[in-house]
């Protein structure tokens, strides 16, 4: 495949790209790289493109693994990080910790321990703004069970939260 051709079918479907790009992420400069890292990994793979019959759902999945992908490698790092945060909070004081912690950052927390189809529907829904058709696109979930993977996510964080609230 030339560039010429690359570029005419693929390029169109750029707004699309970087709006599930962005419902995943919920960063615009991340949905952006995330894009570009798509359209690089697509142009490597251009001369097996002509066996797929759908481009366009080819490369929201592509764009959907890389995200995925960089979701999970910033999740390991955030767990490598949270547990060096936890031997200097050992040593701070108990009072002033309880005061640092907002409710969005409970939240936050309570969020990536969720179930990973939970995680990614919630995030996409309720951070995202997305459609349940771009969530539906982007997971190949049907509606019904985008909204009972919300309503579980949604209860579950709930719960614990009001746990976490009642402990304090």
């Amino acid at each position: 495949m030339e560039a010429s051709e690359f570029k005419r079918k693929f390029l169109p479907l750029h707004h699309k790209l970087y709006r599930i790009a962005f419902c995943l992420t919920g960063n615009k400069e991340d949905a952006e790289d995330m894009v570009q890292d798509a359209y690089l990994r697509i142009w490597k793979r251009r001369a097996d493109l002509d066996g797929i019959d759908n481009l366009e759902a080819f490369s929201v999945t592509v764009v959907k693994n890389v995200c995925l992908n960089m979701l999970r490698n910033r999740r390991q790092d955030e767990e490598i990080d949270s547990g060096q945060r936890q031997d200097v909070a050992a040593e701070t004081d108990v009072g002033r910790e309880i005061e640092s912690r907002d409710a969005m950052g409970i939240v936050a927390a309570l969020i990536e321990r969720l179930p990973e189809r939970q995680r990614d529907v919630i995030r996409m829904r309720d951070v995202g703004d997305c459609s349940f058709e771009e969530i539906g696109m982007s997971t190949g979930l049907s509606p019904g069970n985008i909204r009972t993977l919300l309503s579980r996510a949604r209860k579950r964080i709930k719960e614990q939260y009001l746990a976490i609230m009642n402990n304090e």
